[in-house]
């Protein structure tokens, strides 16, 4: 397949989830039934920013135009990516990377998103039967030139042993984090609760630590966060709610409670399901100086950083760990 086929190819899948056909909805149910994590808003809204930020035709010109490698004639490697299954479709931009940088490509899907991208390989090789031999879903990777694998800093040490041999980008756990003034309005305050709470803080760009001036009045981001105490109708988060509620209670810790969500000051990056860590600061800029190149942050939300609400609205060019993967693939 030439590149422009493929473009093409990618921006007819997009127009094919923003139709929202019944086929793609009985789809998307199928994946919920299977993942009570992935409730249907949840896989709404990822495959609405798939095909919104990665799948338009002139993004996908300009993101490949900044890689002319791509343009040169070479011998087609195999690539081994390993997906992750915390977040809807969250390995799409991995798939997407190696499909347009002319490599093929063994898919080793997570047990806990089998359903989405299957359908949207099978309905492209439905439009074009080329695509089939650029992409294969296995149960065990072999024989590949190079790898890309997601997971935790648990799994990436299996990784490391089994791939570090050949060219590879292995991700470990990451999360993000918030930097507060004091003074955001009431629009800012609601995106940085869609930042903490979409897809149940699952993701590693949801924020799991707040940065607050010293003083601050944490009664305005509690009303913000009200919005989403609908969560508790979902079994899976509420349970999580629940127990780490009653830990808290019974180690007489200092919460605040929006309803939904559990705020406690705690010095770790990382948090539970349903709970969030702050900390307060009297220096802005030394709380800048210790963030920028921690391996363990995804993403900043803020006003000098990522804007409040775009935390899980990523672009194409918005790479995972901030390792470039096209850059990685163009080079092999």
């Amino acid at each position: 397949m030439q590149l422009s086929q493929k473009v093409a190819l990618a921006a007819k899948l997009g127009n094919y989830l923003l139709q929202n056909n019944d086929e793609w909805q009985q789809i998307k149910h199928q994946a919920y039934r299977e993942n009570p994590w992935f409730i249907p808003e949840f896989i709404d809204t990822a495959t609405k920013n798939i095909a919104e930020a990665y799948l338009n035709e002139s993004l996908l010109e300009k993101w490949l135009s900044r890689y002319p490698a791509l343009n040169h004639s070479k011998t087609p490697k195999t690539v081994g990516v390993v997906m992750a299954g915390n977040l809807p479709l969250v390995g799409f931009h991995d798939f997407l990377s190696v499909f347009l940088s002319g490599h093929k490509q063994q898919i080793k899907l997570s047990s806990k998103d089998q359903v989405l991208l299957k359908h949207l390989l099978t309905k492209m090789t439905e439009w074009d039967p080329a695509f089939a031999s650029q992409v294969s879903v296995v149960e065990r990777l072999k024989d590949c030139d190079a790898y890309i694998a997601t997971g935790s800093n648990n799994s990436s040490r299996y990784f490391d042993y089994y791939f570090g041999n050949k060219p590879h980008i292995i991700r470990k756990n990451r999360t993000s984090v918030a930097v507060l003034t004091g003074d955001e309005s009431k629009q800012q305050l609601s995106g940085l609760a869609s930042d903490l709470m979409l897809y149940f803080g699952l993701g590693c760009r949801n924020v799991t630590k707040l940065y607050v001036p010293e003083g601050y009045d944490f009664v305005p981001l509690i009303e913000a966060l009200k919005v989403y105490n609908y969560y508790l109708d979902f079994h899976k988060y509420h349970h999580n709610f629940d127990y780490q509620l009653a830990i808290l209670i019974m180690n007489s810790k200092m919460y605040m409670n929006s309803g939904s969500l559990l705020l406690i000051e705690n010095e770790a990056l990382f948090s539970p399901i349903s709970l969030v860590h702050y900390s307060f600061y009297n220096d802005m800029a030394a709380i800048n100086d210790s963030l920028k190149g921690n391996e363990d942050i995804q993403c900043i939300i803020g006003k000098a950083y990522v804007p409040f609400g775009q935390g899980q609205m990523p672009t194409l060019m918005d790479y995972a760990d901030n390792v470039d993967t096209m850059e990685f693939l163009a080079g092999l």
